[in-house]
């Protein structure tokens, strides 16, 4: 059998401000086939479940949905991935606390670049998409941002440093998301065909921890209890999620099929933002 505990107030008292998984939720390879998850059904059963919050991104709510088709057994999902690419809303749990992370890291960076005339290459997760980088490019005031889903030209990012530098700009930052390019090619390139001295940093993992922000604590708590009430109520087979300030839930098929892009405004709006 799985192993389980149940959560009361002295077990999930003073997790507020803790971030990760405070269930110690990994991925479980088992899962993938049939098998996996019969045995999956039969923890359920002998724990004496009646229903899931499952809570995660594209495989987790995967795992879900096969609960619910092949079993019938009532599930709700909840919408949590630094990565922010879920259809079916607005905004994923960690995503605000991953922008924040990294916004303080590059403005630290920012100060040492302005000091020493440096351009610096910060690399953010981002594997198949570039929400992350788009959002803090914004943010931190970066002069450019390399993104996954569209085509980039460095020599034209270096000829945009150049006309910076010439118009008396001392630093410059570019974003990059992971999936888009490795930051120590990029930084390599732009050294070599600008002659400036360029700097790297990979963020890395520390973009997953830290303590919640404002907005990730109030997103969870709004999404938690939104998600206990359908699955009370008898509504399964659903993600939750938020449209602007509205609660809404959609079928977990719906969130699955359906991909999630970044707003080509928002990028044109990092070169806008360009001086």
């Amino acid at each position: 059998a799985g192993e389980g505990c149940w959560m009361e107030p002295g077990t999930v008292s003073g997790i507020l401000d803790r971030g990760g998984t405070q269930l110690h939720t990994a991925r479980c390879p088992e899962f993938r086939e049939r098998v996996g998850r019969e045995q999956a059904m039969e923890n359920v059963k002998e724990l004496g479940l009646e229903g899931l919050v499952v809570i995660g991104g594209d495989g987790s709510l995967t795992g879900a949905r096969k609960l619910y088709e092949e079993f019938k057994f009532p599930v709700v999902g909840v919408p949590g991935s630094i990565d922010n690419d879920i259809a079916g809303t607005d905004y994923s749990i960690g995503f605000d606390t991953a922008n924040n992370t990294a916004l303080d890291a590059i403005d630290k960076i920012r100060d040492t670049a302005y000091s020493h005339d440096r351009v610096f290459v910060i690399e953010v997760m981002g594997r198949a998409n570039g929400f992350i980088a788009v959002e803090v490019a914004l943010a931190s005031g970066a002069e450019a941002v390399l993104v996954p889903e569209v085509p980039f030209s460095l020599i034209n990012i270096c000829d945009r440093l150049k006309r910076q530098r010439a118009k008396g700009k001392r630093s410059s930052i570019i974003v990059v998301a992971e999936g888009a390019a490795r930051a120590a090619d990029v930084a390599d390139f732009v050294s070599k065909n600008t002659g400036y001295e360029t700097r790297y940093l990979v963020l890395g993992h520390m973009q997953r921890g830290g303590s919640p922000t404002a907005f990730d604590r109030v997103l969870a708590l709004r999404l938690g209890a939104f998600a206990a009430n359908r699955l009370i109520s008898g509504f399964h087979g659903e993600m939750v999620g938020v449209y602007g300030d509205k609660l809404v839930a959609n079928p977990l098929s719906y969130v699955l099929s359906t991909q999630r892009h970044i707003d080509p405004d928002r990028l044109l709006l990092v070169e806008a933002m360009t001086v």
